[in-house]
């Protein structure tokens, strides 16, 4: 009840120091994340988040100059003119659009394809910058921090390693917030707000409207998966749609659409979207198991964009699919050639060096990949050619990271660390108690925290006199335990004399075990 009690007081205090009042809504709300933690995220994560959503478009610079050149006139007459914008577009076909903290921006290339004229890039632009400016992620960040202190304060614990992918480290953190739902109440505010920042800036805000009319459309007849992926973090409603309408009413009128414009930024991009959308079709191809389908497409985007490192990227994976390693390794070398800076391309080269048995090359490809985006396939790669080097520290290092991660990579991870680091530290991973029942009986069991399943578990204990020496000392064996499980008590009386008498102590102590 003391601990419910401080739990809550704390939580109070925090929410009193915590009131600030909103810099685009003029409302007091609680804020418990400071606006040096905000920039600080923002930094940390834009990187790694980009990575994590298909890495920059770096074919067309001058599409993103111009990208930027439309954020940044929205961003001067924000209500947060100083913070440290920055606009990037993605290669991702995916129509979507995000905003990290201190206004860390990004716009997928499937959605400026569908965009009809500036206009409509500065609706969404506009929309963007208000997550930022009225700091919505901070926001979604410390709501989970509050549920968690509030569920803490009932001796709770809330397991937040969710992630679907192979992320490990702060990298998840970016690549989670980049597609985290915002509440209702946080995209009707930064539809309301962002459709001014466009008539602040010259805008016609029936783009607005227009905007929300076509992810309602996009939206229509496609499962909920899809849905999920396509507006990950902006989900579509006709609600928005009329909210929209009327907050055009109430602001002035602008004719200005920036078609010839628009057209002009983004004319290779239409130009080669055909492409894109065979490469999309590949992948999928190539889920499906159809490898010459697969093929089929990304030769044919190869010929309509033969700069984009991806194509030949997926060419790579359905050699690798079909056992052609050389071929393979060659396809990955070209997209590493002309897109160094995207993790995937140089860590499937690595691995597929390692499995050519070119260790030295591997690690280094490998090692870059880490760089870029930190994960568990990397890491476990890395863990095995130091594991094969004897080089078991290096080994156990890049392991503890893999095991960061869910999923088959994770658990493998998890199972190698514990086979290499388990002889070297026991008692770190079979964790031995002392349990009574109401006879006053004692028993001795273990807790199983590592990835394997262990048997025969030997334990020494003995009963220890206030000056030191050993009264009486026996051995027991204890039985199986899965990973994470507790083995089955087993009773000892010497425990149970210790837990009796307030002269004389307990001690046990791990002999042995075997791996099941």
């Amino acid at each position: 009840m003391l601990r419910l009690f401080t739990c809550s007081l704390c939580l109070i205090l925090i929410l009193l120091q915590g009131c600030s009042v909103n810099p685009v809504t003029g409302k007091r709300e609680i804020m418990i994340i400071s606006e040096q933690q905000e920039m600080s995220l923002g930094q940390e994560q834009y990187h790694p988040a980009q990575q994590s959503q298909g890495g920059l478009y770096y074919l067309d610079p001058e599409l993103t100059f111009y990208v930027r050149q439309v954020g940044e006139k929205l961003a001067k007459v924000s209500d947060r003119p100083d913070l440290p914008y920055e606009f990037v577009v993605l290669n991702n076909s995916i129509p979507n659009a995000w905003a990290l903290p201190s206004g860390k921006i990004a716009i997928n290339r499937g959605l400026l394809a569908k965009l009809d004229d500036e206009a409509q890039l500065a609706a969404v632009l506009g929309h963007e910058i208000v997550h930022a400016a009225a700091r919505h992620s901070a926001k979604r960040m410390q709501s989970n921090l509050l549920i968690s202190a509030g569920v803490a304060g009932l001796g709770l614990a809330l397991d937040n390693q969710d992630y679907r992918d192979i992320l490990v480290g702060g990298a998840a953190m970016g690549a989670t917030m980049a597609v985290a739902k915002y509440g209702r109440d946080h995209e009707l505010e930064s539809d309301h707000y962002g459709m001014q920042y466009m008539a602040a800036a010259g805008y016609d805000t029936q783009a607005a409207v227009e905007l929300q009319q076509l992810f309602v459309k996009l939206s229509e007849g496609h499962s909920q998966n899809w849905l999920e992926g396509l507006f990950a973090s902006h989900p579509p409603s006709p609600e928005r749609v009329e909210e929209n309408r009327r907050t055009a009413l109430t602001l002035p009128k602008s004719n200005y659409r920036g078609k010839d414009a628009f057209v002009k930024a983004t004319a290779r991009l239409l130009k080669t979207a055909p492409a894109y959308d065979a490469y999309d079709e590949g992948v999928q191809a190539l889920k499906a198991g159809d490898a010459d389908k697969a093929l089929q497409r990304a030769n044919q985007a190869i010929k309509l964009e033969p700069e984009e490192a991806m194509f030949y990227s997926l060419r790579g994976d359905i050699y690798k699919k079909q056992n052609k390693e050389s071929a393979a390794l060659k396809e990955y070398d070209k997209a590493v050639s002309l897109n160094p800076d995207y993790f995937a391309h140089t860590l499937k080269r690595g691995l597929a060096y390692k499995e050519k048995g070119d260790s030295a090359k591997a690690a280094q490809d490998l090692r870059r990949a880490n760089d870029l985006l930190p994960t568990s396939v990397a890491n476990l790669a890395l863990g095995d050619i130091e594991a094969q080097s004897n080089n078991s520290a290096a080994a156990i290092s890049h392991y503890s990271a893999a095991a960061e991660a869910s999923g088959a990579y994770g658990q493998e991870a998890r199972q190698k660390l514990s086979r290499l680091d388990l002889p070297k530290n026991p008692e770190r991973y079979l964790q031995l108690q002392t349990l009574k029942d109401k006879q006053g009986r004692a028993f001795i069991t273990y807790i199983n925290q590592s990835a394997l399943e262990v048997n025969n578990i030997v334990v020494e204990v003995a009963l220890i006199n206030a000056s030191g020496w050993v009264m009486k000392q026996d051995t027991l064996t204890l039985g199986p335990a899965s990973p994470g499980q507790q083995a089955k008590p087993v009773f000892s009386a010497i425990a149970t004399e210790a837990a009796q008498r307030k002269d004389l102590s307990l001690l046990t102590r791990l002999h042995s075990y075997r791996l099941r």
